[in-house]
């Protein structure tokens, strides 16, 4: 039986999602949990992985197992075994043709940055923080330079293990809820630091370092060199992927 998870974290004291041999990783939690709720061995695949420090609202994952369990066993007999940083939304039995990553049709994150002369204290953990006042029009009229099919090579880390550098980006916002500069990029698939290396490069623009136009002109140079620093993880949250209705998900994930 092949079963799908919604889970959320806070990423602060992971080394990211991926299972790693050096440190904690969310997967390895995840697994753990749910391989005491199956009494055997669980392996997860996930809709998309996230770095160190970066957090998750509806990360999506499926497994398969040979035991039987009802929806409430995986999430409340999952989320009592792991950390208080992590807990499971909602399982869900999927067909076996369900996968989490390559079902998905496209992917969201919202990057938000507190935008005040002062440090944040309470929200630390899930902000960045820009002392200069940003011009968040500034930094809208900017961003959709991303829209489209294109080469985001500007806007790849040198680390980044894909086979091109060709995304679809969907949607592409920033807007100010008060304090906050919130950025939120939805694509087909994302690049390593993709969306940091974009956040790092509005911020110059919303501090009025570059004009309106240098996004598209980064897109068009293709050269990482050219574009701003990689913004901070701290601000850094995974909505969730979204998938066709036909799979029957919950509605946050379902296009």
């Amino acid at each position: 039986m092949r079963v799908a998870l919604g889970i959320e974290y806070d990423g602060t004291g992971f080394f990211g999602w991926q299972r790693l041999s050096h440190g904690p990783s969310v997967q390895a939690e995840v697994e753990a949990a749910l391989a005491f709720v199956a009494d055997h061995p669980i392996e997860v695949t996930c809709a998309g992985r996230t770095d160190a420090g970066v957090h998750a609202r509806c990360q999506v994952v499926h497994f398969d197992t040979v035991a039987e369990r009802d929806p409430r066993g995986w999430v409340l007999g999952a989320t009592t075994r792991l950390p208080r940083s992590v807990a499971v939304l909602w399982a869900q039995a999927v067909p076996d043709t369900f996968n989490a990553r390559f079902s998905a049709r496209a992917r969201r994150y919202r990057y938000a940055i507190l935008n005040r002369a002062v440090r944040p204290a309470l929200d630390a953990r899930f902000l960045a923080w820009e002392r200069v006042p940003l011009d968040a029009d500034a930094m809208h009229a900017a961003a959709q330079a991303l829209l489209g099919e294109q080469d985001f090579s500007s806007f790849r880390a040198a680390s980044c293990q894909a086979r091109h550098a060709r995304r679809n980006v969907i949607a592409a916002s920033v807007r100010r809820q008060g304090e906050q500069v919130v950025i939120e990029i939805e694509a087909n698939a994302f690049l390593h630091h993709m969306v940091r290396n974009i956040a790092g490069s509005l911020l110059e623009v919303g501090r009025g370092e570059r004009p309106v136009g240098w996004i598209g002109e980064l897109l068009a140079l293709r050269d990482r060199d050219a574009a701003g620093v990689t913004a901070m993880p701290q601000g850094l949250t995974f909505i969730g992927p979204r998938y066709p209705s036909q799979w029957g998900l919950p509605p946050e994930v379902t296009l």
